[in-house]
């Protein structure tokens, strides 16, 4: 057993657990501990980071205005906040993670499939987080060392894509980010408390100092040279509100990660309201406060904090800019792409890999991505969110559809685990073929849309096309031909394992 995930937490094993189907860092935890400043500072590392701000930033160049993109924002981020309280639930009631809690809906081994898709995902993301971040250190040291200048400039002594100071600050960061994640769950979560409520210093700085700078008469929201109208401006809109959802995407997918160690629902759904919205409106509007002051102060509208962060004259705010963007980067890294493959892959083979393996798979997979070519332009940006979120929208479809309208029952922990052909609670225990058949088509359906030129204009709905396509083809898979993946009626509380964890309360009630 392995017990890097669950540092200072107890698990229960439930009674005919499968050795080849648990191990300590999968199981269901005995006490859930996490309060709502925990969930919040969970979303406040995800949201404050280099790559959130980019992406806000991008939204500019699909020629809204400032108001607009500011919009798009909060309607986007209030999609993904109530995406995040469904998906929450059933691991929340359980105690277990996503990749377990999707054996209800793909069977045993089928949940296989979505751990596989999530966490090769997350390798991505890990890799394009850690370049960003890297990218603030490249600033600060070309500052403090201005000889180093050109061998930080990829045109001139690149590699792949890369300069090799660029490769230093990447790996340094490649390191410093394992070193945390080593540590265990309870040292990340002390990480990002702290990491959160840090940007939120430097950001509301940075925006003061750039309306210091514009004067704020000076400073336009309109950005009349980028502005559209008309039909063009409602379809560039909508664009926006879904790249919004695309990026979050994939930590809301898997959000159950994190929902399992929360007291309560409740908790849980309170942490949401402060992290998204609420956290997301205050983050948006500096965002599009600080965007909109570098066209008076710079000449040119500046999407990327660690370059604004550059233009600075003053070293020592530069240091402490780009140092507080690198350890906001890291949070969200750790949280939402270490965390997720670390369950994912130990999932595939329990006994063999660990929830630290399982992490560090992603940590090393994330390098030969070159992560630093798929985040390096407003256009690749959309590009990759919309191929990202073409994989994961059919798996969040199916898992709400199970859990929300075809099976209403409470859920078996117990059944999770056990693979016992005729057992009381039993799961299907190879893969529920509807689940996987929905989930193929739909992510086929919804690839076609990126990488065919003729649906173009469909390519940025591709998480709403997965998802919703996905769900519909499973419900009427299962109304035509069900499958056994259900608990078996008529038992008695106790027969579902112990009474602390083994049945939770009906994951189809919020």
């Amino acid at each position: 057993m392995s017990g890097g995930a669950v540092q200072h937490n107890e698990v229960a094993v439930p009674p005919g657990a499968d050795p080849q189907l648990i191990n300590d860092d999968l199981a269901p935890l005995k006490h859930q501990t996490w309060g709502s400043y925990n969930i919040f500072a969970f979303w406040m590392s995800d949201v404050h980071s280099v790559g959130g701000y980019i992406t806000a930033g991008a939204l500019f160049a699909l020629g809204l205005t400032a108001w607009q993109v500011l919009l798009a924002l909060l309607i986007g981020i209030t999609i993904v906040y109530f995406m995040c309280n469904l998906v929450s639930l059933p691991s929340q009631r359980t105690g277990t993670p996503f990749p377990v809690i999707c054996r209800a809906a793909f069977g045993i081994q089928g949940a296989k499939l979505p751990a596989m898709i999530r966490g090769l995902i997350a390798v991505a993301w890990y890799g394009i987080q850690t370049y960003l971040a890297s990218h603030a250190l490249v600033v600060l040291l070309v500052k403090i060392w201005p000889d180093l200048g050109p061998y930080a400039d990829k045109d001139i002594h690149g590699f792949l894509g890369l300069s090799p100071v660029g490769y230093v600050a990447f790996f340094a960061l490649w390191l410093a980010q394992a070193f945390v994640f080593w540590r265990g769950m309870e040292a990340i979560r002390r990480f990002i408390d702290f990491c959160g409520p840090a940007v939120y210093v430097v950001m509301m700085l940075l925006a003061g100092y750039m309306i210091y700078k514009a004067g704020w008469s000076n400073i336009s929201f309109s950005l009349a040279d980028h502005q559209l109208s008309g039909t063009a401006a409602v379809s560039a809109f909508f664009v926006a509100v879904a790249t919004v959802v695309s990026y979050f995407s994939g930590p809301m997918l898997n959000f159950g990660d994190i929902s399992r160690y929360g007291k309560s629902q409740q908790v849980v759904k309170r942490g949401n309201l402060l992290g998204l919205p609420l956290n997301f409106l205050v983050f948006s509007v500096l965002v599009v406060v600080t965007a909109s002051a570098t066209l008076p102060v710079y000449g040119k509208l500046i999407s990327d904090p660690v370059e604004t962060i550059a233009q600075m004259d003053n070293t020592v705010a530069i240091a402490f800019g780009a140092l507080t963007l690198v350890i906001a980067t890291v949070g969200i890294n750790i949280v939402a792409n270490f965390i997720a493959p670390a369950f994912d892959f130990s999932t595939i083979a329990p006994k063999r890999i660990s929830w630290r393996v399982g992490g560090m798979i992603a940590a090393v997979g994330s390098v030969f991505l070159t992560p630093w070519n798929l985040y390096n332009s407003p256009q690749v940006i959309h590009y990759t969110l919309d191929t990202l979120a073409a994989f994961i929208g059919p798996l969040f479809g199916v898992l709400i559809a199970y859990f929300y309208v075809i099976n209403r029952d409470p859920v078996s922990v117990p059944g999770l685990f056990d693979s016992r052909e005729g057992a009381p609670y039993e799961y299907t225990n190879g893969v529920n073929r509807n689940a996987v058949l929905a989930t193929v088509v739909a992510g086929a359906i919804a690839l076609v849309m990126v990488i065919v030129p003729a649906a173009k204009e469909l390519s940025s709905y591709t998480w709403f096309i997965g998802a919703i396509l996905a769900a519909v083809l499973l419900i009427v898979m299962e109304k035509l031909a069900p499958t056994q993946h259900r608990v078996r009626r008529g038992l008695a509380a106790d027969d579902l394992g112990s009474p602390d964890r083994g049945a939770a309360e009906p994951a189809g009630v919020l």
